[in-house]
């Protein structure tokens, strides 16, 4: 059956550049004579109907704007049967054939999920500061909340300089080390404990031992979050284990999904929503959008949301090397 009409939502946690994605979506498919619908509040919003017909001026100067114009939202309902059967049958009454899901790997299974249950065609776009999904080099709102890492980790500096003092500060990134280790390079910070090393070694022996110098007039340590490990548990340690430290613990939140996405966030979801709507064209489904050496890239979602996707260790190396 030849696609007429697509949905588009945006679900789970919110990355700056969802609005350029959705932006991107609804204008491509109206230029390639699709009728698009707006789902609000993600699979919840479906569930219950919420949905709008969209025109070109619908998305007007969202561009710019942090979050989504659409909402976001975890539909616990959405893991049910129930709830997908609900979905699925506010697709027929809207006459929905394919839904372009923006999200991020919570997000992509429940499309997965839903397509293989009601034979649905779905495509995904990347939407998420995580940076964790596969086979794709960049997330929508990485590089955003990256920077806003960058500028935050300079302003702590100015007042651990002040006071001569460890800080340890809390990012992002659920099980990958993405956001921590590159905003540390970036931020000039002398560490960075991240997930994908947590097996191998003690990462904050590893710091002291490779010669932290307390003679240095501050020392900022990035730490990915975590229930267990995160900034706190690792200032505790410091402070029990290790004599002669001042240390604090700032742990940065919600804060670092905010703000106006950067250029490079605005072109890529610009990018991933056109490339969602070829891809539908070509009669693709159930795969998400991605980029690989700077080229589109059709991902299925199997791989997307299953996949450990690597860290350059080379990235490390250059941290070690650079924090002496």
């Amino acid at each position: 059956m030849a696609i007429k009409t697509i949905g588009v939502l945006t679900s789970g946690g919110d990355a700056p550049g969802m609005n350029a994605a959705i932006r991107a979506v609804t204008r491509s498919g109206i230029c390639n004579g699709f009728d698009v619908y707006g789902i609000y509040r993600g699979f919840e919003g479906l569930i219950n109907g919420e949905i709008e017909h969209f025109t070109s001026e619908s998305v007007s100067n969202i561009i710019s704007r942090g979050g989504t114009i659409l909402r976001t939202a975890r539909s616990k309902s959405f893991m049910t049967p129930e709830g997908r059967k609900a979905a699925y049958e506010q697709m027929q009454k809207h006459g929905i054939d394919c839904l372009c899901v923006i999200g991020g790997n919570g997000s992509l299974t429940g499309a997965k999920i839903f397509a293989e249950e009601y034979n649905i065609p779905c495509i995904g776009l990347p939407g998420t500061i995580d940076n964790d999904l596969d086979g794709t080099d960049f997330t929508i709102g990485y590089d955003t909340t990256l920077n806003t890492i960058m500028q935050c980790v300079d302003k702590i500096r100015d007042t651990a300089t002040s006071h001569e003092r460890v800080f340890f500060v809390e990012v992002m990134g659920r099980d990958a080390g993405f956001l921590a280790q590159n905003s540390a390079i970036a931020a000039g910070a002398e560490a960075a404990i991240i997930p994908e090393e947590q097996t191998k070694e003690d990462q904050l022996a590893h710091y002291i031992g490779r010669g932290m110098r307390k003679s240095k007039s501050s020392s900022i340590v990035i730490v990915s979050e975590s229930p267990k490990c995160g900034a706190m548990h690792y200032a505790k340690r410091l402070q029990k284990e290790y004599e002669g430290y001042d240390v604090r613990v700032s742990i940065l939140g919600h804060l670092q999904r905010g703000g106006s996405p950067s250029a490079r966030d605005r072109i890529l979801a610009s990018r991933l929503g056109v490339g969602a709507i070829q891809a539908i064209k070509e009669g693709q489904r159930n795969v998400m959008i991605g980029v690989k050496n700077n080229e589109i890239v059709y991902v299925p979602f199997s791989r997307a949301i299953l996949g450990q996707k690597p860290m350059d260790k080379s990235l490390i190396t250059v941290l070690d090397e650079l924090s002496i």
